[in-house]
C-alpha cells in the first residue's frame, strides 16, 4: 500500500483570499495516478485555500473563553468542515473522470482529537475500501476535541499521515509539495539553496526560514516533524514536487525522481 500527500499548495491557490481551485494541476495529476496504476492506494490532500482561512480566521484549536467565543467557533468550525468537504468532492471528481476508484473519507466523520492530537479513528471503513480496491481520500480537517477547554481541533493531512501510517503500515509514503524537497535554506528567498537528497534530523537545515511559513497545520517545520516521528518508527517518506509534470507518475512507479527522502538517522 501507498498513501500518497497532495498538498494543499499543489491543488489549490493559497495565494488568494478565497477558496480557489488549480484544476490544471488536479487534472494532471489525477491523470499520472491514473497511469500508475497502483494496486493499493490512500489519498490524503491538503485544505489548502479552501480550509486555512477559516481555520485561522475564527482560531479553530484556541482555548474556549465564554459563551459568546464558544458559539463563534461553532460557526468557524461548520464553514470550515463544509469548505474542506467542497475541496474534497473536487478532488474526486478529478480522480473518478480518470477512472480511479476514489471514495471520499472526511476524517471529521471518523476521528477524534486530544489536545490537537489525534486520539481515535475509525480505520475499519478504511481498510475495508481498500479491500474492495477502491481508493480512500481524506483531507485535512476540522474535528471534535476532547480536551473541554477547546473542544474543536484542526487536524492536517500531514498528521493524518502519521496516524495512518502507524496503523495501516503502508510500504512507501509520498507528499506531492510545491517545491522539489526539503532545502537547507528557502529556495523562493534565497537562490544559492540547496536540495537535500536525504533528510534525517532537524539539524539538516541551517534554519528554518523557509520551513516556517505560517498557517494553521504548522508550515514546513510540522511537516518536517510529523515525517522524522514516522521514521523513527522504520517508515520512510518521500517529499516530491507534485507541480511539475510526471513526477506525482514516476514516484508512484516507484521510479527515482528528483526529491528529499525522509529517513531514520543510522
Amino acid at each position: 500500500m501507498i498513501i500518497l500527500k497532495l498538498g494543499g499548495s499543489v491543488i489549490t491557490r493559497k495565494d488568494r483570499d478565497k477558496p480557489t481551485l488549480d484544476p490544471v494541476n488536479l487534472d494532471r495529476i489525477a491523470q499520472e495516478i491514473a497511469r500508475s496504476n497502483v494496486d493499493e492506494l490512500v489519498i490524503v490532500h491538503g485544505a489548502g485555500s479552501f480550509g486555512h482561512p477559516y481555520a485561522s480566521k475564527f482560531e479553530i484549536g484556541s482555548e474556549i473563553t465564554d459563551e459568546k467565543e464558544f458559539f463563534r467557533k461553532k460557526r468557524g468550525f461548520t464553514l470550515t468542515q463544509n469548505a474542506v468537504q467542497n475541496l474534497n468532492h473536487y478532488v474526486c471528481n478529478f480522480l473518478l473522470k480518470h477512472g480511479i476508484p476514489a471514495i471520499a473519507l472526511p476524517p471529521s466523520s471518523f476521528m477524534v482529537c486530544e489536545n490537537k492530537r489525534i486520539k481515535t479513528a475509525n480505520l475499519e471503513m478504511v481498510e475495508r475500501y481498500l479491500e474492495m480496491g477502491m481508493v480512500p481520500v481524506l483531507h485535512g480537517d476540522v474535528v471534535l476535541d476532547d480536551n473541554k477547554n477547546i473542544q474543536m481541533a484542526v487536524v492536517s493531512g500531514d498528521q493524518i499521515i502519521t496516524y495512518l501510517a502507524e496503523n495501516l503500515k503502508p510500504e512507501r509514503i509520498i507528499l506531492g509539495s510545491d517545491v522539489d524537497g526539503i532545502y537547507n535554506r528557502d529556495p523562493k528567498a534565497h537562490p544559492e539553496a540547496q536540495l537535500l537528497p536525504v533528510v534525517n534530523s532537524m539539524d539538516d537545515l541551517e534554519f528554518l526560514e523557509g520551513a516556517r511559513t505560517v498557517d494553521v497545520t504548522g508550515g514546513m517545520a510540522g511537516k518536517l516533524k510529523e515525517l522524522l516521528d514516522l521514521a523513527e518508527i522504520g517508515t520512510e517518506s518521500e517529499i516530491i514536487n507534485a507541480g511539475n509534470a510526471k513526477i506525482v507518475e514516476c514516484a508512484l512507479k516507484g521510479e527515482k525522481v528528483r526529491g528529499t527522502l525522509i529517513t531514520k538517522n543510522v
